[in-house]
């Protein structure tokens, strides 16, 4: 018989600039046992998202700690219960968790974790619109771009896992909605699948005259993943009193940075346009999450929202998968299956 083992995805090396296979090492050891109090997890799908990079570096400036070296990096998953030595949750559970990461099996005490029906159809949908990805679709447009119908919502990395929910949550409150994506493909895809009213390839020529023509009358919310070239091009368009959730950077996430330049009039045209430009965590309004699921399950179940996955088989692949993150490789929530 073939003996069960607990493979981990270990991070061996910090990454210097975009991330390589080579940082990542794969290693089989022991399933752990739970001790009283806790409960033996199989994961069943893992989430991969760009904000790991960040916590790849050695940097203790940062909303979450960064990944130990030699060690599983962290992520969240879809996991059933194997074994439960609480109370809270019985053997066969079907739970999702914030951090039990890049490997098979892993030892849980229950807090955090969100029970999922045993029977859902597609439980990867916990990790993507019906998880933190969703919400935080949901929360930054409706909190901080407080959408009004008739605006116009620009939305960067409109293919990405967040991209797609945020433009078409947008069309569903009565916004012209325009994505910026990379290929001609995901601009298709964007506006075809996902009922964008345009998308701009961000790769082709004259973006900031193609980004005009798409949105005459200025833009009213820029929902913000990216920063860098994109941000450049967008901000000479905000109308007055525009709003800027501001979810990610991912341009940077490498170690590319903008010129002080850049920066200076950024923050001057915050002044002169009196534009709202406002950070935000998603697990710092948690409180709010039942809200979000019932809207989000009323808009799924009805057909008026789609949710996009790429889907990798294998825990071997994650990091070739991690990788092509940053590189575009994915359409929608990127999730690993690993096999039950």
């Amino acid at each position: 018989m073939t003996k069960t083992l607990n493979r981990q995805v270990q991070l061996v090396r910090r990454p210097q600039g975009a991330p390589v296979p080579g940082d990542f090492r794969i290693v089989d050891g022991r399933v752990p046992a739970p001790s009283e109090g806790q409960m033996l997890l199989r994961n069943l799908y893992l989430s991969l998202d760009p904000y790991m990079r960040g916590r790849m570096n050695d940097s203790r400036d940062s909303y979450a700690p960064p990944y130990a070296l030699d060690a599983p990096l962290g992520g969240g998953t879809v996991a059933r219960v194997v074994r439960s030595r609480l109370d809270s949750f019985a053997e066969g559970d079907l739970v999702v968790t914030p951090d039990a990461g890049w490997q098979t099996f892993a030892i849980s005490d229950g807090i955090g974790l969100r029970r999922l029906p045993n029977d859902m159809e597609q439980p990867s949908q916990a990790l993507g619109v019906l998880g933190m990805t969703g919400f935080t679709a949901w929360w930054g447009l409706t909190a901080i771009g407080r959408p009004r119908a008739g605006e116009t919502l620009v939305v960067s990395a409109a293919a990405g896992a967040v991209g797609s929910v945020v433009g078409q949550i947008g069309r569903l409150l009565g916004c012209r909605v325009v994505g910026i994506a990379g290929g001609a493909d995901k601009c298709r895809q964007v506006v075809e699948e996902m009922s964008f009213d345009a998308c701009l390839d961000y790769r082709a020529p004259d973006l900031p005259v193609r980004l005009r023509e798409a949105a005459p009358d200025g833009i009213d919310i820029y929902f913000e993943n990216v920063g860098g070239a994109v941000r450049e091009a967008v901000w000479p368009f905000l109308n007055n009193d525009a709003r800027v959730p501001l979810c990610g950077l991912v341009s940077g996430y490498n170690g590319i940075t903008e010129g002080t330049g850049g920066i200076h009039a950024l923050l001057m045209s915050l002044i002169v346009k009196r534009i709202r430009l406002q950070g935000f965590m998603n697990a710092e309004h948690l409180d709010c999450f039942s809200d979000f699921e019932r809207q989000m399950r009323g808009w799924l179940d009805a057909g008026h929202l789609r949710a996009h996955e790429t889907i990798v088989d294998g825990l071997d692949q994650a990091p070739a998968a991690f990788v092509g993150l940053f590189e575009g490789h994915n359409t929608g929530k990127l999730v690993v299956r690993l096999p039950e």
